[in-house]
């Protein structure tokens, strides 16, 4: 199937009066932004990496005026990058370079229509925080379980339609797990209402599953109902020094054997990744003795049971006999839990603040992440000795973030050259694992050149058929995901 082009009046575009009157009537003065001096916070990536142009930047702030925005766009031939808090990392959000595509941010729309706990349900606009539904959940006794370094910022929409992760996915699922019912604004501007709350429905096509991971290729999610889940009564926090990712695995076997139904996060942290948060992050210590491994362990549970604690202290106790830990510290308040995860929290931001990065967002099977992780080191020791790898990530579901930085002393220069050959290196030790180049991040326009690669034949050409068929004009996010 042939790539699709953008089709459509070019003097809708920038320097055209039209486009301005028309959107300026649909959501007024302050729901616009023209002047470029004024868009750049949504013309470039989280990063600052990829800088984009754009004639407007559009907030609507309801769905009315969204469907308004996009049938005038389908008219037009104006195509639309929809954004939520733009804290992606593989440029999903950000508008191309040639200045012909508005960015449609949704932060206005930021209503919490409903909250059932009763049903353990919550109707949320797309522009609501990640943080303000879980703190909205957390006032009606309930919990939205999906959490992750960017809460602050990431909206619900963004989260959605990038299917997110997050650290607690081992017990709870990704972000499509937790999605009842979606309204989306269609690519012709139709509005369609999916905002059921039913538990079960099995009445033909699961649509709102396909909105959820297109990255706004296909449609713009406005609203969404979610699961919620019971609120933890009671947490356990353990931080554990390991003497290898091996060991990481084993314990993590030992805790869903003894304790399946109370694990809520298990993550991984290389030693070198934990001084880089020490480096930048001062506030931060380490309350055990440095090691080249460790794993943070949460329990929780709805009931108050004292004994959460105590087990997570027998495991840990059991697992030491066992050579698999070699010091560990349970926190013992809610200020000790948020000390041990802003360990594992600002790995990201850490590793950015050493210099220059190249992320990727993996996954393989939970039982090869020790093989997988030995693997990639060794073939980058083999063939970039002058590259550092760094990996951490939620090692109970099989998704590795691995991040390379140039090697201590090297300095930049000449690292972002080599940019898609060390990409492609990571990405070569992944598919011997027949893994994915993508676990929780996305596609976007950073890493849609796989997917041919990856996807393609059927799978592919069935993903540019629906593409084809809701979009014809290609206008919904062009050059993300699918090119």
């Amino acid at each position: 199937m042939a790539e699709q082009t953008i089709s459509g009046d070019a003097s809708a575009f920038t320097g055209d009066a039209g486009l301005r009157t028309a959107l300026t009537e649909i959501v007024g003065e302050s729901g616009c932004i023209f002047d470029s001096r004024d868009t750049v916070p949504y013309t470039e990536d989280y990063r600052r990496i990829h800088q984009g142009r754009t004639p407007a930047v559009v907030r609507p702030a309801r769905c009315e005026e969204v469907a308004a925005v996009v049938a005038w766009c389908a008219a037009k031939g104006v195509p639309i990058v929809p954004q939520g808090g733009n804290t992606g990392l593989v440029n999903g959000s950000t508008p191309s370079a040639d200045g012909r595509e508005i960015v449609l941010s949704l932060s206005r729309m930021n209503r919490i229509r409903d909250l059932d706990p009763v049903d353990l349900t919550m109707t949320v606009e797309a522009g609501v925080t990640l943080q303000a539904a879980q703190e909205a959940a957390t006032a009606a006794d309930c919990m939205l379980p999906l959490a992750m370094s960017s809460e602050g910022s990431a909206q619900i929409g963004g989260v959605l339609s990038t299917n997110a992760g997050g650290n607690y996915t081992l017990r709870y699922g990704n972000a499509r797990d937790l999605v009842l019912g979606l309204e989306v604004v269609l690519p012709d501007g139709r509005i369609w209402n999916g905002l059921r709350r039913l538990h079960k429905d099995n009445t033909g096509y699961c649509l709102r599953q396909l909105f959820v991971g297109a990255e706004g290729t296909l449609g713009v999610i406005t609203a969404a109902v979610l699961k919620l889940a019971p609120r933890p009564r009671e947490l356990a926090v353990a931080f554990c020094a390991l003497p290898s990712v091996a060991a990481a695995l084993e314990l993590l076997v030992m805790f869903r054997r003894h304790h399946y139904q109370a694990i809520q996060a298990f993550e991984y942290l290389c030693g070198e990744g934990v001084q880089l948060v020490l480096k930048h992050f001062p506030e931060t210590r380490l309350p055990i003795a440095p090691a080249a491994h460790y794993a943070l362990v949460e329990l929780a549970h709805s009931a108050r049971q004292d004994e959460l604690r105590g087990g997570l202290e027998e495991i840990c106790s059991q697992a030491m006999d066992a050579g698999l830990i070699l010091d560990a510290a349970l926190a013992g308040s809610t200020a000790e839990r948020a000390a041990l995860w802003k360990l594992r929290e600002e790995q990201a931001d850490a590793h950015q603040r050493e210099g220059p990065t190249i992320l990727h967002d993996v996954s393989v099977q939970v039982s090869k992440v020790p093989e997988f992780i030995a693997c990639v080191s060794a073939e980058f020791a083999r063939r970039f000795p002058s590259v550092r790898v760094v990996t951490f990530g939620h090692v109970g579901d099989g998704n590795v973030h691995v991040t390379l930085l140039p090697a201590q002393g090297a300095g930049p220069a000449g690292f972002p050259v080599q940019a898609q050959e060390l990409m492609d290196a990571v990405n070569g030790v992944v598919r011997q694992f027949n893994g994915s180049f993508s676990a929780e991040h996305g596609v976007g326009r950073l890493r849609a050149y796989l997917m041919p690669e990856w996807r393609g034949g059927p799978e592919l050409e069935t993903m540019r058929r629906i593409k084809q068929a809701l979009d014809p004009a290609n206008l919904m996010n062009p050059g993300k995901l699918l090119k």
